[in-house]
């Protein structure tokens, strides 16, 4: 018999690899919000952040996933991958602002 403690447990580990993304994304805003010279980096961190849960999804079985798991690894992935990759390219192309 399982006991209720471990099973919890066990829930709640494997929420891990979503709270590291969401970790990354809120820091990612934190910095951009800090200043005018600080935005770019933001975007950057937000972005490797996506990058870093399609990586995630791709090495994790899906037991593990957690609440990354929505619908198929692949579909997964892509979402992931072309968010993060969307973002880092619109981070490195917007230019400066104007002073």
């Amino acid at each position: 018999m399982v006991r209720p403690e471990s099973s919890a447990a066990a829930r709640s580990l494997r929420q891990w690899p979503l709270l590291i993304i969401v970790v990354g994304v809120a820091a990612g805003l934190v910095v951009s919000l800090l200043g005018e010279a600080t935005w770019r980096l933001g975007g950057y961190l937000v972005g490797g952040s996506m990058l870093f849960g399609a990586l995630e999804r791709i090495v994790l079985p899906d037991r593990q996933a957690g609440l990354l798991e929505v619908r198929s690894k692949p579909f997964d992935v892509a979402v992931l991958a072309l968010a993060g990759v969307a973002i880092l390219v619109l981070s490195y192309y917007v230019p400066e602002g104007r002073r």
